[in-house]
C-alpha cells in the first residue's frame, strides 16, 4: 500500500486529434477521428496494402526550432513537444534538478532514423550516414531530449514494452516518487512509426484495419465488423509529483495517481492470453495498491485496439475483476478516435482518464455501429456525465510480448 500521495499537476500531448492536450480533449469529446488517407509518395511506390493512418494533426516543425527537428527523430520531437507543454501547464515549477526525473517510453524507438540511415548506406555509402544517427535512433533518445531540455538530473529512464510502454512508465514514476528518488517526474511516451516498413509488417500479420475507403471509421472497438487497429503517432506527458511538493508550491492538481501494476502473460509473443488472467491481476493490483475497493471504480479507459481477439480478451479480463458490476461501469475506448499510438498510447489514455475525472465527463467511443454481443459492456457513445463525489478510474494497456500495465487515478 502506498505511503505518499502522488498527484498530476501538468498534462501535454501532440496527437492525431490536436497539437495540445486541451485541443485533443475537445476534439475527442466532439467525436472526431484522427485517421485519414496518407498522401506521401511512398504509399503508392511501395504498394502498401493499408493506405491510411492517424498522423499527428500538427507537424512538429510548427512547435520546434529547426535545429531540433534536424537533430531529433520524429518520436523525440513529439516527446519534447508534449513534455514542454506539460511542464508549462504545471507552472514550470522551480525544483532542485537532482530531485527532478524523467520516466519515458517508446514501443519501437527511432524507426524513421534507423531506416532512413539504412537507405542512405545502401544508396550512397557509409560516408554519407549522419554522425547523429545513433543518438537519434536510440530508444532512450526521447527521454534524453526531455531531461536535457528541462534540466532533470534524478534519472531519465526508458521503458520499451510495446503497447504497454507508457502506462508502465507512469507506474515506474509512481514507484520512484514513492521511493523518494525524486519530488517531481515527467512521465509519458511517444511514437512515430507511420513508415512503410511498420505499416507493411503490421499489415502482414493481419493486425491493421484495411478500411482504405473509409479511414475515419476504421478503428471501431467492440463492433462486430472490427478488423484491426489504426496506426497512430504522437506523444503524451504527465507531470507527477508528491502532494507535499505540489501543495508547497501552490500547484493546481488535476487528479491523484493512486498507483499501478505491471504483469506478464507468459503466453504468446503477439496474441493476448484469451482468458486474460494476468491482465486481470494487473487491474486488481492497480486498485488494491492504494487501498481502494473495486466498488470505487466508476470509469474505465480500455485498451480496446479494435482487433477481433484483443477486445474480447480484455473483456474477459475485466469480467474476472469486476464480475457482473462491470456492465454498470461506463467504458471509453478512445483509440477509436486517436488510432493506436503504440508506445504513446497509454500516456494519452492516462491523460484522457485524468480529464474524465477532472471534468467528470467520460469521453465517447466513436464508430460503434453494431456492438459485439460477446462484449456487452456499457460503452460510452456520447460524452457522459460522471457522478459527484470521490471517483476512481483505471486505464489499461496491453502489449506484444504479453505485457500488461494498468494505472488507477482518483478525483483530486
Amino acid at each position: 500500500m502506498s505511503t505518499k500521495k502522488i498527484v498530476v499537476t501538468g498534462i501535454g500531448t501532440t496527437s492525431p486529434l490536436g497539437g495540445t492536450a486541451p485541443e485533443s480533449w475537445k476534439n475527442l469529446l466532439a467525436g472526431e477521428s484522427g485517421a485519414s488517407t496518407l498522401t506521401q509518395d511512398w504509399v503508392a511506390e511501395r504498394e502498401l496494402p493499408v493506405t491510411f493512418a492517424a498522423q499527428a494533426r500538427v507537424p512538429a516543425s510548427e512547435s520546434l526550432e529547426r535545429i531540433e527537428t534536424k537533430r531529433l527523430d520524429p518520436g523525440s520531437q513529439f516527446a519534447l513537444i508534449a513534455a514542454r507543454e506539460a511542464w508549462e501547464d504545471a507552472g514550470a515549477p522551480e525544483v532542485v534538478p537532482e530531485r527532478f526525473g524523467v520516466d519515458w517510453a517508446t514501443g519501437i524507438g527511432g524507426v524513421w532514423t534507423l531506416l532512413d540511415a539504412w537507405d542512405t548506406l545502401r544508396e550512397k555509402g557509409p560516408r554519407r550516414v549522419l554522425p547523429m544517427t545513433v543518438p537519434m535512433l536510440m530508444p532512450n533518445g526521447p527521454a534524453a531530449a526531455i531531461e536535457m531540455s528541462l534540466g532533470a538530473r534524478a534519472g531519465a529512464r526508458t521503458v520499451v514494452s510495446a503497447c504497454a510502454s507508457s502506462t508502465e512508465s507512469i507506474v515506474n514514476a509512481w514507484e520512484h516518487l514513492q521511493a523518494g528518488y525524486a519530488d517531481i517526474i515527467v512521465a509519458g511516451g511517444s511514437e512515430a512509426a507511420i513508415h512503410p516498413l511498420p505499416i507493411a509488417a503490421f499489415a502482414s500479420m493481419q493486425a491493421l484495419s484495411k478500411r482504405n475507403d473509409d479511414p475515419a471509421t476504421a478503428s471501431r472497438p467492440y463492433d462486430l465488423t472490427r478488423d484491426g487497429f489504426v496506426l497512430g503517432e504522437g506523444a503524451a506527458a504527465l507531470v507527477l509529483e508528491t502532494e507535499e511538493h505540489a501543495l508547497a508550491r501552490g500547484a493546481t492538481i488535476y487528479a491523484e495517481l493512486l498507483g499501478g501494476a505491471v504483469t506478464s502473460d507468459a503466453y504468446h509473443i503477439t496474441a493476448p492470453d484469451p482468458e486474460g488472467s494476468a491482465a486481470a491481476r494487473a487491474m486488481l493490483a492497480a486498485v488494491a495498491t492504494a487501498g481502494y475497493s473495486l466498488e470505487d471504480v466508476a470509469h474505465i479507459n480500455a485498451h480496446a485496439t479494435s482487433t477481433p481477439v484483443g477486445d474480447i480478451a480484455e473483456y474477459k479480463a475485466l469480467l474476472q475483476v469486476f464480475g457482473d458490476r462491470l456492465h454498470e461501469i461506463p467504458v471509453s475506448a478512445t483509440k477509436a478516435s486517436t488510432g493506436h499510438l503504440l508506445g504513446g498510447a497509454g500516456a494519452i489514455e492516462a491523460i484522457f482518464t485524468v480529464l474524465a475525472l477532472h471534468e467528470r465527463t467520460a469521453p465517447p467511443t466513436i464508430n460503434l455501429s453494431e456492438q459485439d454481443p460477446e462484449i456487452p459492456l456499457d460503452v460510452v457513445r456520447e460524452p457522459r456525465q460522471l457522478p459527484e463525489g470521490e471517483l476512481v478510474a483505471i486505464s489499461n494497456s496491453f502489449g506484444f510480448g504479453g505485457h500488461n500495465a494498468v494505472v488507477a487515478f482518483k478525483t483530486a
